[in-house]
């Protein structure tokens, strides 16, 4: 009999398959957001892969631990960093954390990127359409001949800053192009101002030909198109008759 307890004493058995403790199912927001009594469970769950051993002997019990002295790996660490800074045992804005992070935190960051997201499309897409007008007008960067209509006004103090009379060469350009070019807010100082233009009238008679007259650019046409130009009296009867009012004709920049 003394034998017998004295081998039971010194034996060491093996924990059933059915009694090794496995870890419980957790969902999503259990493996980022764990909930108090997740916070307070042991860091160091055995490995299903290693049966635990029970030893009896002198009335110890030894249960080795896989993860003892371990290295934490980086999602374990991660989660601990995440608990410093944000401890499940606080309140924010009167909820617990796990509330405020998924009820609040994370849809107004959401919110926050798509709203981002859309601010910076509309000013990439605003960006290209202004640079894409900007190469279409016809400014002195574009060296195409354009066509408009030609027609006559009465000059005098002009958007550039210069006073002009009926016998100058000079020419009033639309206001979209005025504006285009425009630096700031004084007209005067507009790059338009005091650029040249050539501008031509192809004439159906044999004994005429074409014909062209230099202009220096003044003023800025409030009712002009992109491409019509607005010259004195004197300018107009080089290129057409005075009645006819309005002309189709041709342009180019000279510089």
């Amino acid at each position: 009999m003394a034998k017998r307890l004295s081998a039971l004493a010194s034996a060491t058995f093996q924990t059933p398959e059915w009694e090794t403790p496995t870890d419980p199912k957790r969902s999503f927001w259990t493996r980022f957001l764990p909930s108090k009594a997740a916070a307070g469970a042991s860091a160091n769950p055995v490995d299903k892969t290693t049966p635990a051993t029970q030893t009896f002997q002198a009335h110890t019990t030894t249960l080795p631990g896989p993860y003892d002295g371990a290295k934490p790996t980086f999602a374990e660490s991660m989660y601990a960093r995440f608990d410093k800074l944000m401890p499940i045992d606080r309140t924010y804005l009167g909820r617990s954390r796990r509330f405020f992070l998924q009820r609040i935190a994370i849809p107004l960051l959401i919110l926050f990127l798509v709203v981002l997201a859309l601010a910076v499309g509309l000013g990439v897409g605003l960006s290209r359409r202004a640079s894409s007008k900007s190469q279409n007008l016809s400014l002195p960067s574009n060296a195409d001949v354009f066509t408009g209509d030609l027609t006559y006004y009465d000059p005098g103090l002009g958007a550039c800053g210069a006073t002009s009379s009926d016998s100058d060469s000079i020419v009033s350009v639309s206001h979209i192009l005025f504006d285009a070019a425009s630096t700031g807010s004084n007209p005067n100082a507009n790059p338009l101002c005091g650029k040249k233009i050539r501008i031509t009238r192809e004439f159906s008679e044999a004994d005429k030909g074409n014909t062209s007259v230099d202009v220096t650019v003044v003023d800025r046409c409030v009712g002009c198109l992109q491409t019509d130009l607005d010259v004195t009296i004197s300018v107009f009867t080089q290129l057409a008759l005075e009645a006819s009012g309005r002309v189709v004709m041709s342009w180019a920049w000279l510089n």
